[in-house]
């Protein structure tokens, strides 16, 4: 082989895996020449939003979650504004892969994607982070209104009815568990996960198709976080 057309033949191998990821996705080829500034720079930007999105949904993927709730727990530490972590699971999921098979399971995890993203406003962020689970942030969310949007979240998808290939009409509900980003505090994004994480487990606990949420917008610090706030001194102060 020729030196000085291996580069050539690397590039162009590299391109043809870059538009098969795109066709793979459903996506189309950009427009313009193959190859020209503009092209390759459509062709970055549609794979950097690949990277960032979940395949079967498009909605947010758990990188791209994981992410935005360690920007806005530093956010929320230094501005103070309310926050607010939902964590959504579709109730008794397996039942419905066992009973109707995944093809019918994958239906039923888009439409409360869509049903998710349509109960929430446009600046929120819903990402689907598991199987059956998704997580949706809410920046700028006031106390007052977090039992009301959680309602909603829950009731929309309630009311989404999954229409299977072979003509049945599938309900679905889930359970939300939800907690506020504690305000003026030095946290962690796992914290903040594991407080709304136990929300969740509570809802499903006490019979699934509801909503728990922590009590309070500043919820009780927890020892970790005391102790990034205060240091040691703090927990032995406690003690």
């Amino acid at each position: 082989m020729d030196a000085a057309a291996a580069p050539a033949n690397t590039s162009a191998l590299r391109l043809d895996v870059a538009l098969a990821l795109l066709r793979q996705a459903g996506q189309a080829e950009p427009a313009g020449d193959a190859g020209s500034p503009a092209y390759l720079q459509a062709l970055i930007d549609q794979l950097v939003d690949l990277s960032s999105r979940d395949a079967l949904t498009g909605l947010a993927n758990r990188r791209n979650f994981e992410l935005a709730l360690a920007r806005e727990v530093d956010r929320v530490a230094r501005s103070g504004e309310s926050a607010l972590l939902l964590m959504v699971d579709i109730d008794h999921f397996k039942r419905v892969n066992d009973t109707h098979g995944h093809g019918a399971g994958d239906l039923v995890i888009r439409a409360v994607g869509q049903a998710l993203t349509d109960s929430v406003r446009p600046m929120d962020l819903v990402a689907r982070i598991g199987g059956e689970e998704y997580a949706v942030l809410l920046p700028n969310c006031p106390a007052a209104f977090g039992p009301q949007v959680a309602a909603r979240v829950r009731q929309r998808v309630a009311r989404s009815s999954v229409a299977l290939p072979d003509g049945q009409q599938l309900a679905v509900t889930c359970s939300v568990g939800g907690a506020f980003a504690p305000q003026w505090v030095r946290s962690t994004p796992g914290i903040w996960l594991q407080r709304a994480d136990l929300q969740l487990y509570r809802a499903k606990a006490e019979g699934r198709d509801r909503v728990c949420l922590e009590h309070t917008a500043a919820p009780d610090v927890s020892v970790q976080e005391r102790e990034m706030l205060l240091g040691s001194h703090a927990i032995q102060d406690s003690e």
